[in-house]
Formats: C-alpha cells, sequence, structure tokens
C-alpha cells in the first residue's frame, strides 16, 4: 500500500530545524491558523507573518512544491478533507481500493497511521504530557466528542484507578458548563477531538484556558481548532480504507499515556488498585475461579 501524503503541517515540521530565522517565524505563523492562513495572497500571508514575500516563496519550495499557486492547492485538498463525511470518505476508498482482503488493507492502513503519528512526536513532549496528566497536585479533566467519548471514557476508567481528582467530562451534554466551577490554575484538560471538530468541545476548551487551565490535545493530522489553545498536541494519523476514520494510532498513544501514568505513580497506584480489588471481592463483581 502506498505511504499516505504527508500534510503540509507534516512537511513544516520535518524541516523546521532547517529553516532559517526568518522561515521559522513564517511557518509558525502558518500553523497558527492551519490551513485556513495560507489560502490568501502570498503577500497576506507575508505580511501577517511579517515576512518578506521572498521569504515566502522560499519556504514554498523547501516544502516541495514549485511555487505558491501549488502550494495553495494542496491547502484547498486538506481543507475538504477535513470537512470529508463518512459517505464521502467510502467513495473515495472505494474509487481506488486496492486489491486484497479488507483485513490486509485495513491493517496496512493502521501500520502506516501509528508509524507516522510516532514519527512526529518528541518523546520529551510526551513524557511532559504524563508528567501532566499524573500530577495529583492538579485535578484531572477527560473530555471527548460524539465519536471520540470512547477515548475519553478509555483513559478516565484506567485515570480512575491510578490518581484521585479525576472527572469525565461530556461535552455533548449541557450540563458541561456546571464542570467549569471548580477549574482554577494549572488544572489539567485531556481532550480528544477529530474531524468533524464539535463546537462544543472548541467552546469547553475556551472557558478552560481563560481559568488558566492546561490542555492536552489528542486530535488528528489536520487538527482541531483547539490546537491553537493547547499546550501540547498530538496529531495522530487517522486515515483508512474505510466510511469511518481508524482511531488505531490515538488508542494507541492513549495506553501509552496509561502505562507511563502508573510508573510516575506506581507506589499510590499499586495502594488504589489494592483497595479497589478489595471492593471488587466485597461485590462480587467478578467471577473467582480459584
Amino acid at each position: 500500500m502506498a505511504e499516505p501524503a504527508l500534510t503540509i503541517s507534516d512537511r513544516i515540521q520535518q524541516e523546521l530545524d532547517r529553516l532559517t530565522r526568518a522561515e521559522r517565524q513564517l511557518a509558525h505563523s502558518i500553523l497558527e491558523n492551519y490551513p485556513a492562513s495560507g489560502l490568501g495572497p502570498l503577500t497576506a500571508l507575508a505580511k501577517d507573518a511579517n515576512v518578506s514575500t521572498p521569504t515566502v516563496a522560499r519556504m514554498v519550495q523547501k516544502l516541495g512544491f514549485k511555487g505558491y499557486p501549488e502550494f495553495q492547492n494542496e491547502l484547498r485538498e486538506e481543507l475538504k478533507a477535513k470537512a470529508k463525511n463518512p459517505i464521502a470518505k467510502h467513495d473515495t476508498w472505494a474509487e481506488g481500493a486496492p486489491s486484497g482482503h479488507v483485513l490486509n488493507r485495513f491493517t496496512d492502513a493502521v501500520i502506516d497511521n501509528i508509524r507516522h503519528t510516532l514519527g512526529q512526536i518528541e518523546p520529551e513532549t510526551f513524557d511532559r504530557a504524563c508528567a501532566l496528566i499524573a500530577d495529583t497536585k492538579h485535578p484531572l479533566y477527560i473530555v471527548g466528542g460524539r465519536i471520540t467519548h470512547t477515548m475519553a471514557e478509555y483513559l478516565f476508567l484506567h485515570a480512575q484507578i491510578i490518581r484521585p481528582k479525576v472527572t469525565h467530562i461530556q461535552s455533548t451534554s449541557n450540563a458541561w458548563p456546571h464542570y467549569l466551577l471548580d477549574v482554577g490554575e494549572g488544572d489539567v484538560f485531556v481532550i480528544f477531538d477529530v474531524r468533524r471538530y464539535e463546537n462544543n468541545t472548541l467552546k469547553l476548551a475556551e472557558m478552560a484556558h481563560a481559568r488558566g487551565a492546561k490542555i492536552i490535545l489528542f486530535t488528528d493530522q489536520w487538527r482541531s481548532p483547539v490546537h491553537s489553545l493547547a499546550d501540547i498536541c498530538f496529531s495522530s494519523r487517522i486515515v483508512a480504507p474505510s466510511a469511518w476514520d481508524s482511531a488505531a494510532a490515538t488508542l494507541l498513544l492513549v495506553e501509552s499515556v496509561i502505562s507511563s501514568m502508573q510508573d510516575i505513580n506506581w507506589a499510590d497506584t499499586k495502594d488504589r488498585a489494592e483497595r479497589l480489588e478489595d471492593m471488587f471481592d466485597q461485590t462480587r463483581l467478578f467471577r473467582k475461579f480459584t
């Protein structure tokens, strides 16, 4: 199966260390409101980034494009991809469906997604995110959307065992503003938001950010609007030969976070887990085979 095409954001991240000071300034300006930032005239992009028009032209070529029009065409295609609904996504795959069984095709896509996702993550950034999530000095809030609430709940159920003061906020509920009443400076929000990005999730993030909360975002390769508010953003590749996106790469990150959290807080986690097992025994929740 062919390698999935890199987004412009991916290309910028790969080239960042090789860019000049002015080009890095331009790169950060593009990423600030990506991908809409590059859809206007070249002169407008240069002005917004406070760089010269030749700087824009040079960096576009460094990213592998012949010129600014080709760069903009790619951005428009990415914008279309962000808005695709399940029917449109299915039609795209059906038109060029490769041969072979769906198990093999889907597995190939997921492996590519995981490889690409991990290639974009700095271990230091991942460790910093895990330290924030595991820090018991600050409450932890976990938020998902219509689909991603499943990953939010998965993280929540494990985090509850590992540490105290964990809240699962249902962003699709009208009651979620109540949870923000007690949010304070330095509290941590883990937010899941993938295409098609949800207005409730963005509003919740804005309100949490205004109260001084730190935001860790799990999103896709096109990045949720929440990324502009996030302290740490993990962009997973989610494309798959399906009408629906794949959550496999994101779930791998979530399970890695859970593993790191338990190691950071192992003494307390062990004690909490033992007390929980005692409760399970008392309630006879699980069958005993010994």
